[in-house]
């Protein structure tokens, strides 16, 4: 027997961020309210993330809006705030109150709990999120065995089992990753990689699989489930796992049945469509508003935000959006636009952002900078290694082919794009760009937005490449040729991706096609006297292949992936006609053979070489910017780079010269790459990893200590260093022994308080100091030497002959 109806002017349906926050502003303002929530307890969402799980305050620069506290900390921590909450503003929240159907409109609706309970309101906010209807395996037996679970608490609970996780997200991965230290772990895959996920979770799977710590199964469906078993259809057939547990991470979809029972209206019948609401989160009933991730904003602090927001609309208050104050400061340089304006125009003028959502336009511009460079204002210079996207709102840009003819120069108009081969390849600015009129307006946005938009746009993603491939080939190989002809070869190209170690192209395939190396190294290697020699090291912006094609003989060396890299593959047949059509083309590429040539005799007069080439690119000098190299045999341990390192950085010394490899008196100390796409950059919560524009990678004050950047290094030259204490004068030191002298750092990070505050600190190539890097300045032999990947094979050929030591 139900309840008596109760009435308020508000029911909020789920207390998630949205319906907490929703919740705590009508407490605030007096509303008679109700929050109904079907579990036990708040948040649910939350309170099923993995335990000690980090949560997110994305996106970092908009503004809180809210009566609850929120800022990124771990899962217990939010947790807790948000109860702290509820409490301290008295919110009218029932628990184990789920709600079975909505019926009625503004003034007027009835909601029907299933126990039976009748509860009346003017007004309903859909807070339900989109975790309470998780995907489920749909396959023989899934619904009768016991060893089958669609979530993941602690996984600290489970120990010396053997787990499948079923997932390519981010969830399956972090799943994944929790539970490999303690147990046997496959993760399932449909595809044949992680790229849904995150670039910091994809890098962290991928690292444990190479160590072997989680098996893959990739191109993997789930075809049968028995007890202690899962059987995937793949490739190669059928096969069957037994396994003591499956964690099944597939994600989840609105709940439309219910939604369109409250007379909800959904654009179209796609299973992950979400329903249209208003600028006020109003849907198509009036008085029932749908918030956070059911209405298509899935970030923490965005439902927060609406959660406060849709509470004011209802009271009748005009709001402007959280975000509008920084889209103004944005709009600043510019004149004649209001917001709304400024952004309706970027969908109509720029192509590349035409299918962007109004959430993600907004985040866009509020991430980027919007400048007004006047008639030959330099935007960035060739050489440059920022890495940011820039689009042409307003205005033309001159390209400079030749820097030494500031006349020879390409003019890019509205609705163009540039800069995206830095953000690619992770390669230095290629040209200098200024400004072509004093009415341009730019919008530069940075690597990580752009990222995430390529990642989540697929339209987006596909303009930026298809124009990349256009220009990366003019750039690297047909600089002679006009646009029209290389969009021509253009179309017989290709973009792949090869795994660190997967070959390209044997030693004797035909010779069918050019490889650009638009990301990442390859190795040259040939097979003499029986096993395979390293000749050569291709960094990105080079081609391979073109030997074949020229001589018109099989394939005279292999090439393999020196680290992951993606390629632009040009039809053979295809680039010997445009040859054949260009004769500067084809004396260009003639030119590169012979060079080639002659280097790789050089090469066959001392195999021996190669294994130097092999060692460093094992180092990272496959995806290194700069690294610091020791030769041993002049090196006399005086320690004489560390103590100056030290001194530069504030008493922590940023390498460790005794650690790392030696081969052939080359020694790679423990001293930052600089990378072209720095894994401690991937997730970086505070934004705190920078890029300098002369390529150094390095941490700033904002860095928070929680070490995400020292676990995604694979070299494990970051370190988690508390505060040194304060440095003594030197006459203090000298005459009284007071503080740490150089050097002493170590011994202090060793025996300080367990309680001290880390942050993490690397190598800067002391960017900010004159002179160049400490450590090189300090050592007396020339010993330490910090090599370039131009100077990298220069490098090899010098030390070839220390192989006969």
């Amino acid at each position: 027997m139900g309840e008596s109806a109760a009435k308020f002017e508000v029911a909020i349906v789920g207390s998630g961020p949205a319906g907490l926050s929703a919740g705590c502003r009508a407490a605030v303002n007096g509303m008679s309210h109700i929050v109904l929530e079907k579990a036990d307890h708040a948040s649910d969402t939350i309170f099923k993330f993995q335990k000690g799980k980090h949560v997110m305050a994305t996106p970092d620069v908009l503004p809180l809006r809210a009566e609850v506290a929120f800022s990124m900390g771990s899962r217990e921590e939010v947790l807790e705030t948000w109860n702290a909450g509820l409490q301290q503003h008295n919110v009218n929240i029932r628990y184990n109150a789920e709600v079975s159907a909505i019926t009625g409109e503004r003034g007027g609706f009835d909601l029907t709990l299933t126990d039976g309970t009748l509860i009346q309101a003017d007004n309903v906010v859909l807070a339900i999120g989109l975790q309470g209807n998780l995907n489920t395996l749909r396959i023989p037996g899934s619904e009768t065995v016991t060893h089958l679970q669609y979530q993941l608490d602690d996984p600290d609970e489970y120990e010396h089992e053997t787990i499948i996780v079923i997932g390519a997200g981010d969830a399956a991965i972090e799943n994944a990753l929790g539970l490999c230290g303690h147990n046997t772990v496959y993760i399932a895959n449909r595809g044949d990689e992680f790229s849904r996920a995150k670039e910091a979770n994809e890098t962290a799977i991928l690292a444990e699989i190479e160590r072997g710590r989680i098996l893959p199964i990739y191109n993997a469906d789930s075809v049968r489930c028995a007890p202690g078993n899962l059987t995937f259809d793949t490739p190669d057939g059928e096969i069957t796992v037994d396994c003591d547990r499956v964690i099944a991470r597939l994600g989840a979809s609105p709940p439309r049945r219910f939604v369109e029972a409250c007379g909800v209206s959904f654009p179209s019948d796609s299973r992950n469509a979400l329903p249209e609401v208003s600028k006020t989160y109003e849907s198509n009933v009036p008085g029932l508003y749908i918030v956070g991730a059911l209405g298509g904003y899935p970030l923490i602090k965005q439902a927060i935000n609406q959660g406060y927001e849709v509470i004011e609309y209802i009271r009748g208050n005009a709001l402007d959006p959280a975000d509008e104050p920084l889209i103004r400061e944005r709009l600043k340089p510019v004149q004649g636009f209001d917001t709304d304006t400024f952004l309706a125009e970027t969908r109509a003028r720029l192509p590349i952002f035409a299918e962007l959502n109004p959430l993600m336009l907004r985040e866009m511009i509020v991430e980027s900078a919007v400048t007004a460079p006047k008639t030959g204002e330099t935007v960035f210079e060739r050489g440059n290694y920022s890495n940011s996207v820039f689009t042409i709102f307003q205005g033309s840009v001159r390209i400079h082919i030749d820097e030494k003819n500031p006349d020879n120069y390409v003019v890019l108009e509205q609705g163009a794009f540039f800069g995206e081969m830095g953000l690619i390849a992770g390669r230095p600015r290629s040209a200098t760009i200024t400004s072509n009129s004093d009415d341009t307006i730019l919008i530069e946005t940075p690597r990580r937005t752009m990222l995430k938009l390529r990642a989540s746009v697929p339209s987006l993603r596909q303009t930026m490449d298809q124009e990349a491939v256009v220009r990366q080939i003019q750039a690297y190989i047909a600089s002679s040729l006009d646009r029209d002809s290389i969009r021509e070869l253009a179309k017989s190209a290709t973009l792949e991706s090869y795994k660190k170690g997967q070959t390209l192209f044997e030693e004797g395939d035909e010779g069918d096609a050019i490889h650009l190396i638009r990301k990442g190294s390859v190795l040259v290697s040939k097979r003499i006297a029986g096993r395979e020699v390293a000749l050569a090291y291709r960094a990105a912006g080079n081609y391979v292949g073109e030997m074949a094609l020229m001589s018109n003989m099989p394939r005279i060396a292999s090439i393999k992936a020196a680290v992951d890299c993606e390629t632009i593959k040009i039809d053979g047949e295809a680039f010997r006609k445009l040859m054949a059509d260009h004769p500067a083309l084809k004396a260009e590429v003639q030119d590169r053979y012979g060079e080639r040539v002659v280097e790789t005799e050089k090469m066959l007069e001392k195999p021996e070489a190669g294994s130097i080439i092999e060692f460093l690119m094992g180092e990272g000098i496959g995806e290194a910017t700069d690294v610091l190299l020791i030769d041993e045999s002049l090196c006399v341990g005086c320690d004489n780079c560390e103590k100056a390192c030290a001194e530069t950085h504030g008493g922590v010394s940023r390498l460790d010269r005794e650690a790392g490899p030696t081969f052939a008196h080359v020694h790679v100390p423990t001293s930052c790459r600089h990378c072209e796409h720095p894994h401690c950059m991937s997730d970086c919560p505070p934004d705190a990893v920078k890029r300098d524009k002369e390529g150094e990678v390095y941490i700033t004050d904002d860095c928070i200590g929680c070490g995400n950047c020292q676990r995604y290094c694979p070299y494990d030259v970051i370190q988690m260093a508390p505060e040194p204490p304060r440095k003594p004068g030197l006459l203090s030191w000298l005459l009284f022994g007071a503080g740490p002298g150089p050097g002493e750092d170590k011994s202090y990070r060793a025996s300080a308080p367990k309680d001290a505050r880390k942050t993490a600190v690397k190598c800067d190539m002391c960017k900010d100091i004159s002179g160049g890097a400490a450590c090189v300045r300090a050592c007396p032999t020339g010993a330490a030497v910090r090599v370039k990947p131009a100077d990298f094979m220069s490098f090899v050929m010098e030390h070839r002959g220390e192989l006969d030591r």
